[in-house]
């Protein structure tokens, strides 16, 4: 047998006496001669592994992005990623293609998944959690659609400072049905106005984000002890599980349903995705909770084993009885956030939101500083608005040329905050970047 081919010239020859064909080019004959390549391509010749690296280097060099500083944050964020984790992922062990229709068999998995559930409820101060959904925003429209089977409400109450993406799902999913989703309107702090949940009839569920899209931090335990819980439903919703390694966690602010977006624990931003819908919630609910959910038990020999305790979807039972009509998960993402957990730990996890924190802090003092405008009063996490003065628009188009991206517009989702830009600041960004940054957008 030759080295790279399987086939020697004997095992050709045999092969073609067996089907009577006189040589390969025999095998083609039903191609018309016109569509048929007589002679090699003009490609480069074979490199070495070092040389097409260097070539690759190269051309991404011409790329736009390498170089760039980006402050922009607005649900997906960029934080350094293990070098332990794209190792340990991309093992054949976790990354297949095999579905396991099975699921005892894929011990391994499953007890993954098992522990990714155990590690979310710790984050989020929850009973429970599943084996995770699409993304955030798939996420918050099955916990509302969760919370309203359970309370058989009619009207949802949720936060204009919920991501407008989060928000514009939850009504596309809403959308066929006779439930209405009510926004409440924000202080001049940057937080929810809860008081106009008074106007809401028959709210099946309040949804709040903390952080909220202006990285300001709401005050869950208030509306909770504002609620009738028999009636009303909960639903805290976050962009940045990060956050909770320094806050108090939603669970124990007394929110029945978390929900949200796991992309910060170990995937990389990747033009928007794949992303990791989380959602975890209080025991009471959980034969309401959508997607799957895996249990620990023991085998006929009396040793632990991992199995899927519940699987209300429709793949799984009558379309009428599911409680979701999503039949897959992000496990793959599930067993990343994992990973990164496990490795970070949870004095880690803590020490890395305040390496988050104290940066976002350092620059949005130090633009204050220097005469920008901070609008919003209340604590922030990582993201923060500043207002520009008039014609900024201009400068930010000159700052992308010196490959800096300074921010997010948010006139284009909050007509009335026009020169308002959400800023956001992680642990990749160094002192000296964010003294750019303000030397840049102040001169």
């Amino acid at each position: 047998m030759m080295r790279y081919f399987s086939h020697t010239p004997e095992d050709i020859r045999h092969m073609l006496s067996e089907i009577r064909a006189g040589k390969i080019e025999d095998l083609f004959s039903v191609i018309p001669e016109n569509c048929r390549m007589h002679k090699d391509p003009d490609i480069p010749s074979p490199m070495s592994e070092w040389d097409l690296f260097r070539k690759m280097q190269e051309m991404a060099a011409d790329m736009p992005s390498p170089d760039y500083r980006t402050y922009l944050g607005a649900g997906r964020y960029e934080h350094y990623i293990p070098a332990i984790l794209p190792y340990l992922i991309s093992r054949s062990e976790f990354s297949t293609s095999y579905t396991p229709y099975q699921p005892e068999i894929s011990q391994g998995t499953l007890q993954a998944i098992y522990e990714y559930q155990t590690m979310t409820s710790r984050l989020l101060g929850m009973d429970v959690a599943n084996a995770s959904l699409y993304d955030g925003a798939s996420a918050l429209s099955e916990a509302i659609l969760m919370a309203l089977r359970i309370t058989r409400g009619k009207n949802i109450a949720i936060s204009k400072l919920v991501h407008p993406f989060y928000r514009e799902t939850a009504k596309t999913v809403l959308a066929p049905t006779s439930s209405k989703v009510m926004e409440l309107p924000y202080r001049n702090d940057g937080t929810t106005d809860f008081s106009a949940l008074r106007e809401v009839e028959d709210p099946g569920a309040v949804v709040v984000q903390s952080p909220n899209f202006f990285g300001c931090l709401e005050d869950i335990r208030k509306v909770s002890d504002a609620i009738d819980h028999r009636k009303t439903l909960l639903i805290a919703c976050f962009t940045e599980p990060i956050a909770f390694g320094l806050i108090q966690p939603p669970g124990d602010q007394g929110a029945d349903i978390v929900c949200g977006e796991g992309q910060s624990l170990g995937m990389s931003v990747s033009f928007g995705g794949p992303g990791l819908g989380m959602i975890a919630c209080k025991n009471d609910y959980i034969r309401n909770m959508p997607g799957r959910l895996v249990g620990k038990t023991a085998d006929a020999d009396g040793k632990p084993a991992f199995v899927l305790t519940l699987a209300t979807r429709e793949q799984h039972i009558r379309r009428e009885k599911a409680t979701s009509n999503i039949c897959t998960n992000s496990s793959l993402c599930a067993v990343t956030a994992l990973m990164f957990m496990a490795s970070v730990g949870g004095s880690g996890m803590k020490k890395l939101a305040q390496i988050n924190h104290d940066k976002a802090e350092y620059l949005k003092n130090a633009l204050r500083a220097k005469g920008i405008g901070i609008p919003f009063a209340g604590a922030t996490f990582n993201e923060f608005v500043v207002q520009f003065p008039d014609g900024f628009h201009t400068k930010y188009e000159d700052l992308l040329q010196e490959k800096i991206v300074p921010g997010l517009p948010l006139a284009g989702f909050y007509p009335e905050l026009k020169n308002h830009y959400l800023i956001c600041v992680t642990e990749t960004k160094r002192k000296s970047d964010l003294d750019r940054f303000i030397e840049k957008v102040t001169s």
